[in-house]
């Protein structure tokens, strides 16, 4: 610049020699080279004072790109190595665009980095520790607590349970909330309960090595392993001892296992609290340890299962009374102190709510079937608000995180729940038999009696069957590894297709009363895995329970596509809409193909006001003309497929006024991503 030397660069997108043999002529009219040189002549004009800018352009739009960049984070201290887990640890910051910088050039990018650089320079590794007699961690290990007593009778019991959400509203309730009841038993996530109590006492009462600050100490993570059901009243010896302490920088955690045994001296459970020390940290110790219980996440798929549950606007007053009084819980001073609005939900009140959702979902309430829970307690829960415990199925495992609904925030995160082995779903949630129980009982005899269909359909279909909004039963039809029609999730592997469908639609589909496609679309019918599976259910639905040689046209593999719902539907909103004609002015005529072949045509006539019809335009000819595969149709008109994408990969081709396309979104609806 100084002297007087102005560079730019531009990125075009132009019809040329090399494009218009890959795209259509009428795009490359509509970017034509002549709609790039205004530009070009433009920075080279004296007057132009732009300098070290680009810009893209086509058809006539110009726009300016320019860097953009997050506040980032440090992720290493002075004198200390830095580790991926350093990254993993200020990943959020890392990625975080809402207070981002737009450095102007390489100069400025490289100012902010020698600031950093120099800051980190002037930093003295520090080696503080918590308290002033120093940090012994092989001292604080070696100690071990007095052993502490806790007994609890049913009351305590009852208590706990409605402080982690038990409600007389549950169709079982009695043997939570009544000690009479012949099937009374304790939620295994009581077992933290006698824990917390020996663990709290230990560091209330010093250990040798490590002072803590109990105004600086939160609750990290959480182990809960059961040995066998808890009685409803006993007398528990819980002894305590600090496994390890791991140095995070900016505080300490403090790993502690408390095994706990019985009358008997049998032991009945361990847990191991992590506590987070805030501001302990920066002592050169470790950051890992192979004594801590891990985490681990969940199966990269949607949930196999959610349950979501209100909780109490005096649910952390009501949870305090079975042994946590952390005054957090309950004063807002308390919780103005620690930066809460109000007071927060303890996290093991979560941790509750979670053990009693699984219970709910796999075990139908067995607590026999619980072995053991593990949780990160990730972000706190208000008192009042809405708990999701989303779930995933993987053996004898049941991976799990808890989302708070109001604002998306995860509160348990990295959390499972291993469960012994025969840990089932949870059966019909719905009082009585169901409708559809005859009809997959007849599904069963008809794929044992004919094994050809097996081959035929070659796939494992899972059905959750619902009532009243609520999965009320699970049938599988494994047409795969030959284990036939049964009830419950596959036994082999896993289903390639999900289907979620009301008592009654499966009932009325199988027999032909309701169209597949239009349950699909309508949301009665929610599908998972391999949707185009579904289409081959109808050797296997047929014939329905009634006698009916029916079947749904959606499964039947016939000659209806899956497109005619989406055009019937374009059809009403035409007629009902007649705003949306005068809006588009256009007749588009849609060549609907399928394995390569036509299939399908109708015009959406929005000029002449003729409507949405099968076949070709009534009168004039079509503006414009689509040619697509049917499913491609359906995707791109529900968003799945993006329509610029399509034309580019050649799934969709144009014929006539292209750029009419556009105005197809008004016809498609508020889905639409043309």
């Amino acid at each position: 610049k100084k002297s007087n030397i102005f560079c730019n660069t531009i990125a075009p997108i132009a019809g040329s020699r090399m494009t218009e043999t890959v795209m259509p002529p009428d795009l490359v009219e509509a970017l034509k080279p002549e709609y790039v040189s205004p530009l070009v002549l433009y920075l080279c004009h004296e007057s132009c004072e732009e300098n070290g800018s680009l810009f893209e352009l086509g058809a006539g739009w110009i726009g300016k790109l320019r860097w953009e960049r997050t506040k980032g984070s440090v992720c290493r201290e002075p004198g200390k190595k830095m580790t991926p887990e350093d990254v993993r640890d200020n990943w959020d910051k890392i990625t975080d665009f809402r207070n981002s910088t737009h450095p102007t050039s390489t100069t400025a990018s490289s100012a902010e980095m020698f600031n950093i650089l120099k800051d980190l320079e002037n930093q003295k590794p520090s080696r503080s520790s918590p308290s002033s007699g120093g940090m012994d961690i092989e001292a604080a290990k070696a100690h071990r607590a007095p052993p502490t007593e806790f007994s609890y009778t049913e009351r305590d019991v009852i208590l706990y349970a409605l402080g982690i959400g038990s409600s007389t509203k549950e169709e079982d309730y009695l043997k939570f909330l009544f000690e009479g009841a012949g099937d009374f038993c304790v939620i295994p996530s009581f077992a933290v309960i006698p824990a917390f109590s020996s663990q709290t006492g230990m560091m209330v009462g010093g250990m040798p090595g490590f002072q803590i600050d109990l105004t600086k100490v939160l609750h990290g993570e959480q182990y809960t392993e059961l040995y066998k059901p808890l009685p409803p009243r006993a007398t528990l010896t819980s002894r305590s001892r600090v496994v390890d302490i791991l140095d995070k920088g900016s505080g300490a955690v403090l790993i502690v296992n408390v095994e706990t045994f019985d009358e008997k001296n049998e032991k009945v459970a361990f847990n191991q609290f992590s506590t987070f020390v805030v501001g302990a940290g920066k002592f050169g110790g470790k950051r890992n340890s192979d004594e801590a219980k891990p985490t681990a996440n969940p199966p990269k798929r949607p949930p196999d299962a959610s349950i979501s549950e209100k909780t109490g606007i005096d649910q952390a007053a009501l949870y305090r009374l079975s042994g946590d009084r952390n005054p957090l819980h309950i004063d807002p001073s308390f919780a103005a102190m620690g930066g809460f609005s109000q007071p927060i939900l303890h996290g093991l009140c979560s941790f509750g709510y979670a053990t009693r959702h699984v219970l709910r979902q796999y075990c139908n309430n067995d607590v026999s079937k619980f072995k053991a829970i593990k949780v990160r307690f990730s972000k706190p829960v208000l008192p009042g608000q809405t708990i999701q415990t989303d779930m995933w199925k993987e053996g004898s495992r049941v991976f799990f995180q808890c989302k708070v609904v109001e604002n998306g925030s995860i509160s348990l995160s990295g959390s499972y729940i291993d469960l012994h082995e025969g840990g089932a779903p949870t059966k019909s949630l719905s009082s009585g038999s169901l409708q559809t129980d005859a009809l997959f009982n007849d599904m069963a005899q008809r794929a044992s009696s004919q094994p050809e269909l097996a081959k035929k359909i070659n796939a494992i279909f899972l059905f959750e069957i619902t009532k009243d909004k609520k999965i009320a039963a699970k049938w599988t039809a494994d047409m795969k590894t030959g284990g036939g029609v049964y009830k419950g999730e596959p036994k082999q592997g896993k289903a390639d297709c999900t289907l979620t469908i009301d008592d009654g639609a499966m009932m009325d589909m199988a027999a032909g009363k309701l169209d597949g496609q239009t349950a699909f679309m309508k949301g009665i019918l929610k599908l998972k895995g391999n949707m185009m599976l579904a289409q081959k259910l109808g050797e296997l639905l047929k014939p329905a329970p009634a006698g009916s040689t029916q079947t749904s046209k959606s499964s039947s593999g016939g000659s209806s596509l899956l497109s005619d719902a989406l055009f019937e539907d374009m059809a009403k909103r035409a007629k009902s809409q007649p705003n949306v004609a005068k809006k588009i002015n256009a007749v588009f005529l849609f060549d609907i193909t399928k394995d390569g072949k036509p299939a399908a045509k109708w015009t959406a006539d929005m000029k002449t006001g003729a409507g949405v019809y099968k076949g070709e335009p009534k009168q004039g000819k079509a503006d414009c003309t689509l040619t697509i595969d049917d499913k491609n149709m359906v995707d791109m008109a529900s968003g799945k497929l993006n329509g610029q994408t399509a034309f580019m990969k050649g799934l969709l081709k144009l014929k006539g006024n292209m750029m009419l396309a556009q105005k197809l979104g008004s016809l498609f609806g508020e889905t639409s991503k043309l």
